[in-house]
């Protein structure tokens, strides 16, 4: 966790992200009292790997977690790992039970309405994915056939405007329900993100997750409340200095054996 005609669903994908979530906690000098108490609440997955999941330590591990780490120490800050899902982060933020988001979260018009996003720290693209045998180039091709996504995902929204209403989506509250859905066959392809795909891939399972075509290019972003400008400005800060210096791109390599992309 999208697709000219908006159906049902993208009104419920809105109502999860804004629904009345006003941010009434927020309050304006968040960065003068992290550096006062000296600790950094941020918003991590949990289902979600690379981005984040469970170690065999229970704890949580991925480059969402080395991002919330490293942005914590250079706050001079011990770090509060709040576990959530891709429906929740957002209220977990304009409630004010976290001070970041640090969740694979892409960037869209609804959600901008709601809270303020950093400059990009992660790459990630989403696409429809399907076995090989199944053919699907572009998105008219979908008409007459199912395909499984995460509810309230950037794929969900982004697919929720540009299907014909010939496509049946079916939605699954996390990364893990739709994982399984499609590898069990109850839907035929899967919209999702380039990482989930691979990670499908790691299984070796006999229905593989082939990519049909991109549906959007979501680079991830911090999500930070509203009229926080003092936090937003020292998190762009850190981000830029860990691209200079390399950092980012270690945890880049580490956990998407890839490099970052230059133009991120």
């Amino acid at each position: 966790m999208r697709f000219a005609k908006i159906l049902g669903a993208l009104g419920l994908a809105t109502a999860v992200l804004a629904g009345g979530f006003a941010p009434t906690h927020a309050k304006a000098d968040a960065l003068e009292r992290i550096a006062k108490e000296k600790v950094l609440r941020v918003a991590v997955p949990q289902d979600f790997p690379p981005f984040g999941s469970v170690g065999t330590d229970l704890k949580p591990v991925g480059y969402d977690i080395d991002a919330a780490t490293l942005i914590a120490k250079e706050m001079g800050a011990k770090v509060e790992l709040v576990p959530v899902t891709s429906t929740n982060r957002i209220p977990y933020l304009t409630t004010g039970k976290v001070d970041l988001v640090i969740s694979s979260l892409g960037k869209n018009a609804e959600r901008e309405k709601v809270i303020d996003f950093s400059t990009a720290y992660a790459p990630f693209f989403n696409g429809v994915f399907g076995p090989d045998d199944i053919k699907a180039e572009k998105v008219e091709d979908l008409d007459g056939k199912s395909v499984g996504v995460t509810r309230g995902s950037v794929e969900d929204i982004e697919l929720s405007k540009i299907v014909s209403d010939k496509v049946t989506v079916r939605r699954y509250e996390d990364n893990n329900g739709t994982i399984s859905a499609f590898l069990s066959g109850q839907v035929q392809l899967v919209a999702t993100g380039n990482v989930v795909a691979a990670a499908i891939f790691e299984r070796n399972p006999p229905r593989q997750p082939i990519l049909k075509f991109l549906v959007k290019n979501s680079p991830c972003f911090v999500g930070l409340n509203k009229n926080e400008g003092p936090l937003l400005e020292k998190v762009n800060a850190i981000i830029a200095k860990a691209k200079e210096d390399g950092s980012l791109n270690d945890i880049a390599k580490k956990w998407l054996h890839a490099p970052l992309p230059k133009d991120l």
